[in-house]
């Protein structure tokens, strides 16, 4: 089957929504739920949990930095599981991929194995955003799917 080529269907298949535990990435969580709950749809939730190492790393000498990272980190992932249970309480089938790396190439790896129908993401509140890109604005320019950016 060529690359390009799309298998019919009726109603949606999956929406991928990315979730890192800021407020807009909930809110987006929020909005993909809604939209799964009115086309049928898979939900895949998307936590890319930051690698380690880096020059962060090297200068945190006494390791409270990382340590404190992951487990902020493993909250994160544990508040995800939890609403995931939620969303398969209304109906919704839904999963859960938590993987490590940029948030960019782990959303579209997921997006791209799902066969996702639309991305959707919450947007940047970070100014560093502004002069480097938002994963929103990556995508947007990047992907080969529909991105939804809540605010």
């Amino acid at each position: 089957m060529p690359d390009g080529f799309e298998t019919g269907h009726d109603g949606g298949t999956a929406v991928v929504v990315g979730v890192d535990g800021s407020e807009t990435s909930l809110r987006a969580a929020a909005y993909a739920v809604g939209v799964c709950r009115r086309q049928g749809s898979r939900l895949v939730v998307v936590y890319a949990r930051e690698p380690g190492g880096g020059i962060a790393q090297l200068m945190d000498t006494t390791g409270s930095s990382s340590a404190a990272a992951l487990r902020l980190q493993d909250e994160v992932e544990r508040m995800l599981r939890q609403s995931q249970t939620l969303a398969e309480a209304e109906g919704i089938r839904s999963e859960l991929q938590v993987r490590t790396g940029d948030p960019y190439q782990v959303l579209s790896a997921v997006a791209r194995e799902v066969r996702a129908d639309c991305v959707v993401v919450g947007s940047s509140a970070s100014i560093g955003h502004r002069i480097a890109g938002s994963l929103a604005v990556r995508l947007v320019r990047n992907a080969r799917w529909p991105v939804t950016v809540v605010p």
